[in-house]
Formats: C-alpha cells, structure tokens, sequence
C-alpha cells in the first residue's frame, strides 16, 4: 500500500509524475502528493523499517519515533499549503525542485544512520539552491552560488567528521552524539551551518529572500528546522548550543530592525526563532526538547504565513523594500488580516500557536535555573513583537500612502494563508492536540494569569517601544552588512592575491624547476664523466694549483654545458653501473649485520 512506503520516496516518485504532467494535473499531484505523505507518516510504526549493508555493516536505513514523526507531521502540513499557495504558479519546473527538496528533508528526519543523513543533506542542499535559482535574476544567480558554497562547506565539515567518527566508533549509527572530539565538533558544526548559527548565519537572509515569491515560503519551513532536528537528535544538553541559542535569539532582531527588506527582515526573524529552538536543544531537558519540537512545529506555520503575506505583496506589486510601500490595507485587506494572524502567533499573543510553544523553552529555563538565558529570552520575546509583530505589517500596510493600488491577492494565496491561519489560532487554543504527539510527556499548562499577564506586559512595552522610536526605526534605502561581507568581499581580495602571487610565482616555480632545471639537470648528467672531470679541475684548479685561467676555462665549460658534447664511451658507463652496484651491496651488507 502507498502509505506504507518511506515517506521521502513518495516526494521523489511524485515529482517524476511532476516531470511528466502538465496543467491542471500537475497542479493537483502536487496538491495531492503532502495529503499522501501525511498519511504515510501517520501510519508509519515506529521504530527501524529497513536495514542495508555497507562495509559488513548493518546500517539501519530508517528510523522512526515521536521526536521524528514531530517534523515528519508538521512537514507534509506545510508541502500541502506552499502547494496550495504555489497552486496558480505555471514554473513547473520549481514544483520539481520544491518536491525534492522536501523529499530529502524526510530522508533527513527518518535517516537512521549517518551515512544516510548525509546523502540526503546534500541533496537537499542542491535542491533547495535550484530553487533559488528559480527567479533568474542575477542577484538570485549570485545568492544561489554563495548559498551552494556555503552549504558545500559545511557538508565537507559533516562529511569528514562523520568519517572521523566512524574510525574511532566502528559504526555510522545516528542516535545521541554528544559533544567529546573533534569528530563530534565537525558533525556539529555542520549541523550549525544549516541551523544558522551565527557566524554562519548570513547565508539564510542572503539567499531566501532573493527566491520567487513561492520559492521563499517553500525555503523558510526546511533547511534550517531539519537542522533543528538532527542536533536535537544528536547533541541534546549542550550548553554550548544554549548560549548560541541564546545569541541567535538577540542577533536575529538587531538585524530585522536595521532591514528594509520585508523578506529580508523575516528571514533574519527565522535566525531569531531558531534561536528559541536551539535554546531548548541546548538545555536538554524533557520540557526542553518538547519546547523546540513543538516551536519547530509552530514556527513553521507562522513564518510560512508571513512569508506568504510578503509573497502575496511582492506578486501584486514587484516591489520588497518597506520604504516604498504602505497604504496596501486599502486593497489587499484579507492579506492584511492574515498576516496580523501571522504576527500575532509569532509574537506569542495568547489564543495563538506562539504563545502555547515558546513558553516551553523559558519555563524550562526557569527550570534549570538559568537566569541569564531566561532573561534574554524574555528580551527576545518583546523584540520578535517590535520587528515582526509591529513593523512587518505596519511599513507594508499602513504607515504612509504609497500611492500603490493592487488587486488582492489570488484566490489560491488566499485559501492557503487562511489555511495556515486556522492552525495558528487552533492550536493556540487547543494545545493539547500539539502537546500529545511531542516525544515526551507534557505537564505544563499554559494559561495561567502570571503567564498570561506577563506576555501581556511584554507586548504592551514593546508596542509602546515601537512608537516612540517610530522615527529612528522608519527606514531608507539602505544595504545591511551582515557575516556574508567577509565571503562576498574576502573571496574578492582572495582570488586577486592567488592571481598576483600565487598564480603568478607559481607559474615562474613550474617554469624554473620543470623548463630550465629539468633541462639543465638532463644535460648535465648525459655525460657523468665528464661532469666528473670538470668538478675535479675546478676542485684541482682552485686549491691545489691556484691556476685562475685554467679554472675560468672549467667554470665556464660547467656554466655553458660544453663538456656534454664529448664522447661518452661505453668503459666509463660500465664503470659507473659497477660502482652503483658496489655501493647497493655494501649497503646491504651492513643493513643485514
């Protein structure tokens, strides 16, 4: 039965049926192919499924338990809604990639080794840079290129510490890692690439916003939430992810404020929200580990709503930077409204998806007794409000008259953001439908009046922040420089220097030793004897006889290879195999006493 098959193999099977279909029957597999998904993962027992040999090992091929089957639900529901959303899309080509993409993201989460891990992530690397490449700009072309470098790197830093890892294990399974050796720093450091992890975190603001409308939604959901996962699944309790969590958390809205991008300061509010995630990963706690499955389920959700809000503007009117729009609430009303969904959920407004998630993460904080981390979290949390909550919807919709009248949204756009929305409030007030299907027991409520008035409070001060500072945060045309200065500028300064001395010397050394050496050296030694000869005259000329003449005569013969053009006769050959042949025996005959 379909259901039952893995669940990454009903994404590549659709979209070799994507390839062969057109119009309105590829529009609705690719509807169909996530609602098949669904019910795959929904069916799936866990547990391992399927078993390959590779170098006399047994490797578990798949791996299934709750903490997996989190990210396996909460992906087929957002494939279904970017399908939706992408449904009036004619580019049948990025529904290809798109499909593949999200196949290997599910290899990813259901890889029960590591070795399958890594196929799969490289894959979906390359698959997800095809979608970038999608728009066929030059700015796409060039953030597809550093996209591809830099996710290339960090899967030679998985790669080499896997190898590493296996050498001093025996074995490639995929289960807690932990953080010991240099083989466990290099898979973790690829893993933190993918999740954005400051100082690699440029990569994400750079590239997703330069995708197509439908790409970006597609981007938002994957790569960065299967890193989430994976170091879940690998390095749960490592301080070190705590405070990079924690860093992640504050470093994502400083640069979300600076933006005028409105895709761009989203996808630095991904790096905020992330950062709650790897926060929870870091503490490793069971309340901690539910926290970021279940922020991962519920930011998915969120962000895929704003960003389909932001979609929605820039297909009616080609425009992305905030400084040239406003007054949109006029004509676009619906996109409005779900896009204040969106932002009240990923501000954590009672009664939404947000407020029941995130609250994990810091109560499991206060757990720990981690007061500095809670107290960043708790600054975050009124950030993520100011750049996202307020300033998304404010600068698009309202702020000044553009002048700018569009149509509405397509009724496709619509259902899907609508779709998305209903969820964000259901499980805002039904969070026990999320809590049940985390991979451990949940005893926390969320509604309680210290909790409820304490996010109020944040919301409030950040809402009144946001106002007094409206004319400081109002923005210009102007370019934030982000980590992604020192490759895009570094790599310039870099190839200059390989051409000018590198390159260059290198090319003088190769002349030299394999030109003008090698032919020196090749004439010099056609004729031994008489480069014998020559060397004993100098030698005679010069400490024996003091004959200055006779020596110049030598020195030049040596300078100018003269001597070569003497008769080499067959004695003098034989007599010099003879003395090689003397001095391999004696050489032997001491070796052996």
């Amino acid at each position: 039965m379909i259901f039952n098959l893995p669940t990454f193999s009903i994404f590549f099977v659709g979209a070799f049926l994507l390839l062969l279909s057109k119009g309105r029957l590829h529009k609705y597999l690719f509807v169909i192919i996530p609602v098949v998904a669904f019910f795959s993962v929904l069916n799936t027992p866990e547990g391992v499924s399927y078993y390959y040999n590779f170098l006399g090992l047994e490797l578990k091929a798949i791996f299934v338990d709750k903490l997996s089957k989190v990210w396996g639900y909460i992906f087929a529901i957002m494939a279904f809604s970017g399908a939706i959303f992408a449904y009036h899309n004619d580019d049948y080509k990025e529904n290809v990639w798109a499909t593949m993409y999200i196949g290997s993201s599910y290899g990813v989460i259901f890889a029960g080794n590591l070795l399958t891990l890594f196929i799969f992530w490289e894959l979906m690397a390359i698959f997800s840079t095809m979608i970038i490449f999608g728009r066929k700009t030059e700015a796409a072309k060039g953030a597809g290129f550093r996209y591809l470098l830099v996710h290339a790197f960090g899967g030679q830093l998985l790669f080499a510490g896997i190898i590493l890892y296996f050498y001093q294990t025996g074995n490639f399974d995929f289960g807690y890692i932990g953080l010991n050796n240099l083989a466990t720093l290099l898979i973790m450091l690829g893993f933190a690439i993918n999740a954005a992890i400051p100082p690699f975190s440029a990569w994400l603001s750079d590239s997703y916003p330069e995708s197509t409308v439908t790409g970006t939604v597609f981007l938002s959901a994957f790569t960065s939430k299967t890193a989430v996962y994976v170091l879940a699944r690998g390095f749960p309790g490592e301080s070190i992810l705590m405070y990079a969590g924690a860093v992640m958390t504050v470093y994502g809205i400083i640069y979300a404020i600076l933006e005028n991008d409105m895709r761009r300061v989203l996808s630095y509010s991904i790096i905020n929200q992330v950062g709650f995630m790897i926060t929870g990963v870091g503490l490793g706690t069971q309340m901690a580990i539910n926290g970021a499955a279940a922020h991962a389920f519920a930011h998915i959700l969120y962000k895929a709503l704003l960003m389909m809000g932001a979609g929605a503007v820039l297909y009616r009117t080609g425009i992305s930077k905030t400084s040239q729009l406003g007054g949109l609430y006029k004509t676009m009303p619906l996109t409005l409204l779900f896009s204040c969904v969106g932002a009240a959920a990923i501000s954590s407004f009672p009664l939404t998806s947000g407020f029941t998630t995130k609250s994990l993460i810091i109560a499991a904080s206060v757990q720990e007794h981690k007061a500095i981390v809670y107290h960043i979290l708790l600054l975050a949390s009124a950030g993520v409000f100011l750049h996202a909550g307020i300033k998304f919807p404010y600068f698009v919709f309202f702020q000044k008259d553009s002048g700018l009248r569009p149509k509405e949204a397509p009724f496709n756009m619509l259902l899907a953001m609508g779709f998305v929305s209903f969820l964000c409030i259901f499980l805002g007030i039904y969070p026990d439908v999320l809590y049940k299907i985390l991979p451990y027991p949940v005893d926390y409520v969320p509604y309680t009046p210290s909790h409820v008035l304490l996010q109020m409070q944040i919301l409030m001060f950040s809402a009144a922040a946001f106002f007094f500072m409206l004319p400081m945060l109002k923005r210009t045309e102007t370019i934030t420089l982000d980590t992604d200065w020192f490759y895009r500028r570094g790599a310039v300064f870099l190839v200059k220097f390989i051409d000018k001395y590198i390159i260059r010397y290198g090319l003088g050394f190769k002349e030299f030793i394999f030109v003008k050496a090698t032919q020196k050296l090749s004439m010099l030694l056609s004729n031994p004897s008489g480069l014998i000869k020559v060397l004993y005259n100098l030698i005679y000329y010069k400490v024996f006889e003091d004959d200055k003449d006779k020596y110049q005569e030598n020195l030049e013969m040596l300078r100018n290879i003269r001597y070569v053009k003497a008769d080499i006769r067959v004695g003098d050959s034989l007599l010099w195999v003879m003395i090689f042949l003397f001095l391999y025996l004696l050489v032997y005959y001491v070796a052996k006493v």
